[in-house]
């Protein structure tokens, strides 16, 4: 019976280290993306055919640019930040496949006691090998915009399963406080959800507008990108307010709800922090000439809100209740 314990909390703890992980990737990706690396690697899974990538021009065929064109286009003049950028991209995504693996074999401590958690692991295994192939054609696609959209989104689709997983294995060790009406606040709390995956799509469509216009004057003039994005951008910063009122809603009714106290409330202030912060970063997107560094910034506040509303929706449905604050037992 000890053994089975130490079983569960080995899954518990990985669990969470691989999905600080895949956050750590999909702020990775936002470099990527920020840094106009998505093509650093002209072909996959290589690197310019090699397993280790070159560091010099002067380490590739004269006629590199056609060799490794895409969709009959050159690519451009090799650049070694770019693939190196791109390169440890695909070294995270590898790593990470590794860590959801060994969270998988974990996950076998709960086949007979909650076999959801080993299933929903294994998809998430799985799901993960399907997202290395997606990239594999986002790059032969040439950075297709649908197809950035869809690995942004089946991203999204692993860190929910691997926060449920993770979440549902706490479950019998953690119990929440009481809320009056649990209904209102689910109800309320799916609304959140919802808007914060339409504002991370509208996002992803900003930042293709971005890429664009970046292409198109060179990466030069930066202060002129906002003016020249369309109404794209207006409707992603408009629709922020939404957002926003939502979720200052959403905390005020588990506040009083909760009488102010009590795990799903301390989560509920964490993810008005996150939210301060994505705010934040926005604004000095828009009026700071969208600084590179803080677009993969963004990218990961938008993100950790999403999975933060997630958690909240399995702890408010799947916990056991307790008139007192959340206590943890046996952890």
């Amino acid at each position: 019976m000890q053994e089975d314990k130490k079983q569960h909390r080995n899954f518990r703890r990985f669990g969470m280290i691989t999905v600080i992980a895949v956050y750590v990737l999909i702020m990775v990706g936002g470099i990527v993306r920020s840094t106009g690396s998505g093509l650093g690697c002209p072909d996959w899974p290589k690197c310019f055919g090699q397993w280790v990538p070159p560091t010099d021009e002067s380490q590739l065929p004269e006629n590199y640019q056609e060799i490794y064109a895409i969709q009959g286009k050159q690519i451009e003049v090799f650049n070694a930040a770019k693939t190196w950028t791109e390169y440890f991209n695909r070294l995270v995504g590898v790593i990470i496949g590794i860590f959801i693996f060994i969270t998988l074999l974990l996950s076998f401590a709960y086949f007979k006691k909650d076999p959801p958690i080993f299933y929903l692991s294994l998809l998430s295994f799985l799901l993960v090998g399907f997202q290395g192939w997606l990239g594999s054609v986002v790059v032969s696609t040439n950075l297709h915009p649908v197809m950035i959209t869809l690995h942004m989104a089946l991203a999204l689709v692993i860190v929910s399963l691997l926060i449920y997983v993770v979440a549902r294995s706490y479950a019998k060790v953690v119990q929440i406080e009481k809320l009056v009406d649990t209904k209102g606040i689910n109800r309320l709390l799916w609304l959140c959800l919802a808007l914060s995956l339409a504002q991370i799509i509208l996002g992803t469509q900003v930042r293709e507008a971005v890429d664009i216009v970046a292409s198109s004057l060179g990466y030069t003039q930066r202060e002129t990108w906002i003016e020249r994005l369309g109404m794209v951008f207006y409707v992603h910063r408009s629709f922020s307010f939404l957002v926003v009122i939502s979720n200052v809603l959403l905390t005020y009714f588990i506040y009083k709800k909760s009488n102010g106290s009590g795990m799903i409330y301390r989560w509920s202030v964490g993810l008005m922090s996150i939210l301060g912060l994505e705010i934040l970063s926005g604004i000095i997107l828009a009026y700071f000439s969208i600084p590179a560094f803080f677009q993969p910034v963004h990218l990961f506040f938008g993100t950790l809100i999403f999975g933060i509303q997630f958690l909240l929706i399995v702890m408010l449905n799947y916990y056991k209740f307790t008139p007192k604050a959340s206590e943890m037992a046996g952890v």
